[in-house]
């Protein structure tokens, strides 16, 4: 292996068929990362030897492969395999395993009317299943697994950005809002019920409105409760956000979450990620069940 690939950065994209992996190769290549779909097995260690493409920014321009059931030559045994041996040689080599319950996966064929790729002649419940046994030693050992189940395109984008975006080393925080009519985030480290607050929802005037907006976000901070509430959580999160760091996790997503996701939950998770803004961290934002009202 040349040294002047021994240090570029290289994850492997995988999983489920429907789960995301489209909007995950256009996410990285706006990120700038180069990104190859579909490469036969045999052709991996080829790749990483190669020397970045012309116009690359630099010899260190991160690498994504795509693999899955549709690749030449699939074995999840022997790239499991071929991962930990680029590992022992120092290659950084990580795996994203995007996955997804198997009824919203027939939910989606059912709407794109497409065929899964392995079961084009069956229905597609037999091949999510028969791809879900496939795949299941790449599950066991990938790094990062995001749950795509409850998230639409642009919010799968949003979290492949706080993931992936910045390339020093460090945790990717990201602050999410939720309803739990719609049921908790399933990729979420921490959870924080924010039903004990006032609700909004029950105002005429601010029912229509969201968490975003100044009137709903006074009312909130009007409760009794709140203000040592908060005070009391962004304590928590200045104590634990340096001890995952230093524990080497990647990322931590805390989810805040109320009734609908549109009022309370939403304003705690801007005030709580001003807050962490000022102590110096970089949170990403997001509000999952605002883009669904």
């Amino acid at each position: 292996m040349s040294g002047d690939t021994h240090h570029r950065r290289l994850i492997l994209v995988t999983g489920m068929s429907g789960a995301g992996k489209s909007t995950a190769v256009r996410t990285l290549e706006d990120l700038g990362w180069e990104v190859v779909d579909n490469l036969p097995l045999m052709l991996l260690d080829r790749l990483l030897d190669a020397p970045a493409p012309p116009g690359a920014d630099g010899e260190d321009q991160p690498l994504a492969v795509v693999v899955d059931s549709r690749t030449r030559g699939f074995d999840p045994d022997r790239i499991v395999a071929r991962i930990q041996k680029r590992r022992d040689q120092g290659d950084d080599v990580g795996i994203l395993f995007l996955d997804c319950t198997g009824a919203e996966l027939v939910r989606r064929y059912s709407e794109t009317r497409r065929r899964h790729p392995l079961a084009l002649d069956r229905p597609a419940e037999d091949g999510i299943a028969r791809e879900r046994e496939l795949l299941h030693p790449l599950r066991q050992v990938a790094d990062q697994l995001i749950d795509t189940t409850d998230l639409n395109v642009h919010t799968l984008a949003q979290e492949l950005r706080g993931r992936f975006a910045t390339p020093e080393a460090g945790t990717t925080i990201s602050l999410m809002s939720f309803g739990f009519a719609r049921g908790v985030p399933r990729n979420a480290d921490l959870v924080l019920d924010m039903r004990f607050l006032r609700n909004p929802h029950w105002d005429p005037t601010l029912k229509p409105m969201t968490g975003l907006d100044r009137p709903v976000a006074d009312y909130v901070a009007a409760d009794p409760a709140y203000a040592e509430a908060l005070d009391r959580i962004d304590g928590l999160l200045a104590l634990l956000l340096p001890r995952y760091a230093a524990e080497g996790k990647s990322y931590v997503t805390v989810a805040f979450g109320c009734t609908g996701g549109r009022h309370r939950s939403v304003h705690v998770a801007e005030t709580i990620g001003r807050r962490l803004r000022d102590r110096g961290f970089s949170p990403t934002i997001l509000h999952r069940d605002l883009v669904r009202n």
